[in-house]
């Protein structure tokens, strides 16, 4: 590895990682296809392992990088802000092609589904029951997780442990009210353009809910190791912008599916 350079760029290692992780996506694909067609759980499970140790180290390597090396230089850390809101603007167009979709069927409601929305058959959820508890959990957790920020940028090491904890705990809350709410759901993924509308979209923000609760409680235990100070904490910056982004599709979700949709 240099030890001397005249640049502020981080020119990064050989590393195994980006093949290790090829290997366990490809694993991973595979093994769902087993799991549909045979209902076997070996390659999927061998994959998810795979895939998980990877992320484990090549996350390892990156803090280790840009906490104790000193390889996250300003320059560095533009480029990581600006590849994190890039990442989040295609994760908007993901989440628009889901809503495209249901606005597509429910605005006008062809014949195959009885000129009505939602479709005959389909009781759709109480939108002042669960889904209402859920959009208080997230917009309470929108407000903990800015007050943690705040107090990590005047460096209240106490206030920030408490503010991302309770955020965990309300993102942990959310996944179980809305796991409880697939079990009692009466309608199910392939019932109409409705189901599959509703389970896709709820569920890929369910999915982003437990990644986004990951990177809380990994920035959760980088604090508790003093990883973090006022004016280099991008690792947490990071996981607040995805949060945020997080609450405000729910709030879309809430809106366009549960309520107006009902």
């Amino acid at each position: 590895m240099l030890t001397h350079q005249n640049h502020p760029f981080h020119l990064v290692n050989a590393s195994p990682w980006p093949i290790t992780g090829a290997i366990g996506a490809m694993t991973m694909a595979a093994g769902l296809v087993s799991m549909f067609h045979q209902y076997k759980f070996t390659i999927i499970s061998i994959g998810t392992l795979i895939t998980l140790l990877t992320m484990i180290q090549w996350w390892r390597d990156i803090t280790r990088e840009g906490t104790y090396q000193g390889m996250h230089t300003s320059v560095v850390n533009l480029g990581l802000r600006w590849g994190m809101i890039l990442f989040i603007v295609s994760e908007v167009f993901f989440f628009i092609s889901f809503f495209w979709a249901f606005f597509h069927s429910s605005l006008a409601p062809n014949i195959d589904l009885g000129m009505i929305w939602p479709p005959a058959g389909i009781t759709p959820f109480n939108p002042m029951q669960i889904p209402l508890l859920n959009t208080a959990i997230l917009l309470a957790s929108g407000v903990t997780v800015s007050w943690a920020h705040h107090s990590l940028m005047e460096n209240n090491f106490s206030q920030t442990t408490q503010g991302l904890l309770l955020t965990i705990i309300l993102g942990i809350y959310f996944t179980i009210l809305q796991a409880y709410e697939y079990i009692e759901a009466p309608f199910t993924i392939a019932d109409s353009v409705y189901g599959s509308s509703f389970f896709m979209a709820t569920g890929f923000h369910g999915l982003h809910v437990i990644i986004g609760t990951t990177f809380l409680s990994v920035c959760l235990m980088r604090h508790m190791m003093f990883h973090f100070s006022s004016n280099h904490h991008f690792g947490f910056e990071a996981a607040a912008w995805y949060w945020h982004f997080v609450d405000i599709v729910w709030l879309f979700l809430y809106i366009s599916i549960y309520w107006w949709g009902s």
